[in-house]
């Protein structure tokens, strides 16, 4: 190394081809590592979904009235609120069994994100309902999505 005129250092070399090479490709696999990031913490806020667990359920009969209670005990565990619209029995209405049948909830029956309902079912019983019938229990949301839950009658 030789010093010039005003005392800086005049050396040609500069870094080698391979350490230049390493140096780009690491500093492009940071970047693109943290675009893949970026790009996917806004993906999660326009990708909510609703996903609702029946987390029991279950019938009890009460002989003095002559009815089984239907218990449906929900959880909201999507990242979008949920609100159940109407219950179909064995793939029809509920409304198609009436007077025999009614829903004791409120619906639509709102669920927010994170959150529990309950949904309960007054069934009579009758030639649909007697006991030892299987019945599949089918929960539809404002979103379109169904939610069955098949429970036999005791």
């Amino acid at each position: 190394m030789t010093k010039g005129k005003n005392g800086l250092l005049r050396d040609k070399r500069g870094i080698s081809p391979v350490v230049a090479t390493v140096i780009l490709v690491a500093v492009t696999i940071v970047v693109a590592v943290a675009v893949a990031y970026w790009m996917g913490g806004i993906a999660a806020l326009y990708t909510r979904f609703e996903k609702i667990e029946i987390s029991s359920a279950y019938a009890s009969y009460s002989s003095g009235s002559g009815n089984w209670t239907v218990t449906l005990n929900l959880k909201n565990s999507g990242s979008a609120d949920a609100t159940i619209q109407f219950v179909l029995i064995n793939g029809k209405p509920i409304s198609e069994f009436l007077p025999n049948a009614k829903v004791s909830s409120t619906l639509p029956l709102p669920i927010a994100t994170g959150q529990s309902g309950t949904v309960t079912l007054q069934l009579k019983k009758d030639g649909s309902f007697t006991s030892g019938t299987t019945i599949e229990i089918k929960l539809h949301s404002a979103s379109g999505q169904d939610y069955p839950k098949t429970l036999t009658l005791d």
